[in-house]
């Protein structure tokens, strides 16, 4: 999914549970436009989800972006932890405890990627419906790079319950 102009289209799941989440996530999405060779062309609303892995923690509120970049994917990640780092994650050992922003590269076009820091289409995005739910809001049906469809993996976790909250208001004029 490169562009004519040289751009891939990528998403990005937006995730918190800390502080104020939906303004983390607002937060989040001006200073990734604010980098140049980045837009987002699509935003899901907000999904309200239990925790996974670590119970005793608030809900997260979830939510997927589209966007079109220049950037190569290990720049683009780059990016997303300086975002993090920038709105106050503190990165721990401690797997899926709480945060005040997540932001993690879930599609980068049609590549799939296996490096030392970077897996893509993300491990464990076609697992939880917490991703897939507003993936397809913005999307419909697609078909992964390993060539699963969207609709085949929300079938496979339909028991995971996630509740839309209403839309993430962001706009690049923000």
């Amino acid at each position: 999914m490169t562009n004519d102009n040289g751009s891939v289209t990528a998403w990005i799941g937006l995730g918190a549970n800390l502080g104020e989440p939906q303004k983390a996530i607002q937060s989040a999405l001006r200073l990734l436009v604010n980098k140049s060779g980045t837009s987002i062309t699509a935003v899901s609303s907000f999904y309200r989800t239990a925790p996974v892995g670590f119970d005793d923690q608030p809900d997260f509120l979830n939510g997927v972006a589209r966007i079109q970049t220049e950037l190569d994917s290990d720049v683009l990640l780059e990016r997303l932890l300086e975002i993090e780092a920038e709105i106050g994650r503190i990165r721990t050992s401690e797997r899926f405890g709480p945060r005040v922003i997540d932001l993690d590269l879930l599609l980068f076009g049609d590549q799939i990627i296996d490096s030392d820091v970077l897996l893509v289409p993300h491990p464990r995005m076609q697992l939880r419906r917490f991703v897939l739910e507003p993936l397809a809001e913005i999307e419909g049906e697609m078909v992964f790079p390993d060539g699963m469809t969207l609709s085949a993996c929300l079938r496979d976790c339909e028991n995971q319950e996630v509740t839309r909250e209403g839309a993430i208001e962001f706009s690049e004029a923000n």
